[in-house]
């Protein structure tokens, strides 16, 4: 058994491991570094982006008080701050010395050891397969942007090893020390769903239970949507974490249609501010077909997701570029929210809206008429960008990814990147919520309880805030132009999992919550590496020592603790 204080061993490991790379250093490799919407902090004179933070941000626990961590400015240095630095740099130095030996004597495991032992269940070596396997029932995949570099240390380690197949625990080490904190988080069930194999199983029963129905025609009023089979019926999912699940015909190519009016409004207020747009589109459901010629008694659309909402929200973005240029604006925007899987463009599409597009046609000369567009807007310039923008074509899994992003309050799950604001996300919602089913979203709102996005197309953009995004798609509508399966599939998924918004989540028999394992709250994700990160990621390798004994030391106002290290696989 080992004796030591608590309070010294904190000390040593914190310091040590600030020593080590950092893995956002390392992962900026992979980060885009095209256009940045947010202003920068200057941290230690240089100045970062907060669309280069990696990891998730700091969302609250479920049933704790919102936690908020302090964010420390630094715009120069002192000559006392330039004194502290180095006398700093001389402690590390001694202190690095000591936790180094601690760990060369066994007594201080890295988390790349726990990590190594947890996998290996007792082994001395481990296969690929093997880690690649325990990684995929975590949820995470092998194309994750965010493990890029340890796929590809992982794939040059293992074209050196002679059966290119079995690692050691060094070269383990090596393979994962660059993504460490997100794999720990993994590997020790601290994401959003823990227990992601069970939950996806039941994804699956619903897929097929909503598989059955055979209800509904295919859109045919425009002609390219009519030439899709009514059997493709396709479930992506994305956690905010990452986690990735999909179940069907999930790489087949369609447009977005009407799922692209909360994406161009959430852009509009991301770049304008809520006022501003408001000022031209109303917030209330209108009553009405999406596709009316009428206004609200300012005389505005009732909201940007019926047609005439989504042809003025079209007119604000990028008001001063040309039409290309405003397109490639807004297909950059959605990149960056898929985390930069598929999304393209069908002409034909385009082509078909464009000549099929009388009543639009006449929405855009009414509103121009009622003066509904900023001052010298082009109306048939806009009508065209707004026939393209529906005419971007996504797979249900890289639409997934854009519903996680907006899940995940505007930051893409995948990448880290903080695509959309806050106060953008939080408005699309709340108009999804309440408008985003055509004429289904009052009854969408109570059984389901969720903000979501239908398209004639077939596709409906889910959102769960804070745990998720779903993309159902399946051609065949019902009458008021949703998906059959996927408004089978949304309600079942709400009546087995308490994901209504007005569920509660401390008092439930009768549903199963996904976010709990074993009845335990779900814990705060690892931000980026600043102090409090690092506390958190310290805190990830607790549960692999057994706590004996806490006694009190009245001395230096510190806690002794007793540990020992009886088995780091469990």
């Amino acid at each position: 058994m080992l004796h030591f204080r608590f309070s010294t061993l904190l000390k040593e490991l914190t310091e040590a491991t600030l020593k080590r790379p950092l893995p956002a250093c390392r992962q900026r490799s992979w980060l885009p570094a095209r256009h940045c919407r947010f202003g920068a902090a200057s941290v230690g004179g240089r100045a970062e982006s907060p669309r280069l933070l990696h990891a998730a941000p700091h969302r609250p626990p479920l049933r704790a008080a919102p936690f908020a961590t302090p964010f420390r400015s630094y715009c120069v240095k002192t000559d006392g701050a330039v004194e502290l630095e180095e006398q700093l740099k001389k402690d590390d130095k001694a202190s690095e010395a000591a936790s180094e030996k601690r760990r060369n004597a066994g007594i201080l495991p890295s988390l790349e050891d726990l990590l190594f032992y947890t996998v290996a269940e007792g082994q001395e070596t481990i296969t690929a397969h093997k880690f690649l396997s325990a990684l995929k029932t975590t949820g995470l995949r092998t194309g994750d942007p965010r493990l890029k570099e340890c796929m590809d240390t992982l794939k040059e380690t293992l074209q050196n090893t002679p059966d290119g197949m079995t690692l050691d625990r060094q070269q383990f080490k090596k393979c994962v020390q660059s993504n460490i904190v997100l794999l720990t988080q993994a590997f020790r069930k601290k994401f959003v769903i823990p227990d992601f194999q069970s939950f996806t199983s039941h994804i699956d029963e619903l897929y097929e239970n909503a598989k059955n129905l055979l209800e509904g025609q295919v859109a045919d009023y425009i002609p390219q949507l009519a030439k899709f089979s009514p059997d493709l019926w396709a479930v992506s999912l994305c956690t905010v974490d990452g986690q990735r699940h999909t179940v069907g015909d999930t790489k087949v190519p369609f447009c977005l249609q009407s799922c692209v009016k909360p994406l161009k409004y959430a852009v509009a207020v991301h770049d304008h501010g809520t006022e501003y747009v408001h000022s031209f589109i109303g917030k209330e459901p209108s009553g009405l077909r999406f596709n009316k010629l009428f206004l609200n008694d300012d005389d505005k659309p009732h909201n940007p997701m019926v047609n005439a909402g989504a042809i003025v929200c079209t007119s604000l973005i990028e008001q001063s570029t040309s039409t290309a240029e405003k397109f490639d604006y807004i297909m950059n925007y959605l990149k960056d929210m898929a985390g930069n899987e598929y999304v393209g463009f069908s002409n034909a599409t385009f082509q078909s809206e464009r000549e099929s597009g009388d009543r639009n046609f006449a929405i855009g000369y009414y509103l121009k008429e009622k003066k509904c567009f900023p001052e010298g807007t082009d109306m048939t310039s806009v009508l065209d960008l707004y026939f393209q923008l529906c005419s971007i074509e996504v797979t249900c899994e890289s639409a997934s990814v854009m519903a996680a992003t907006l899940a995940n309050g505007g930051i893409c799950p995948i990448t880290g990147e903080r695509v959309l604001s806050p106060e953008a996300v939080r408005n699309t919602l709340s108009l999804m919520h309440s408008c985003g089913m055509y004429d289904f979203s009052g009854q969408f709102a109570f059984h389901v309880g969720l903000p979501a996005k239908s398209g004639v197309s077939g596709g409906i953009l889910l959102v769960v805030p804070n745990v998720m995004g779903i993309m159902c798609w399946s051609p065949p509508l019902d009458k008021l132009g949703n998906s059959v399966r996927g408004i089978q599939f949304c309600t079942d998924l709400v009546e087995l999992f308490n994901f209504h918004n007005y569920d509660n989540l401390r008092h439930f028999a009768k549903k199963y919550d996904p976010r709990r394992e074993g009845g335990e709250q779900r814990q705060l994700c690892i931000g980026p590496m600043d102090y409090e990160s690092l506390q958190q990621e310290l805190a990830l390798s607790a549960p692999l020592w057994k706590k004996i004994s806490p006694t009190e030391s009245h001395q230096d106002s510190s806690t002794t603790v007793v540990y020992r290290m009886d088995n780091v696989s469990e």
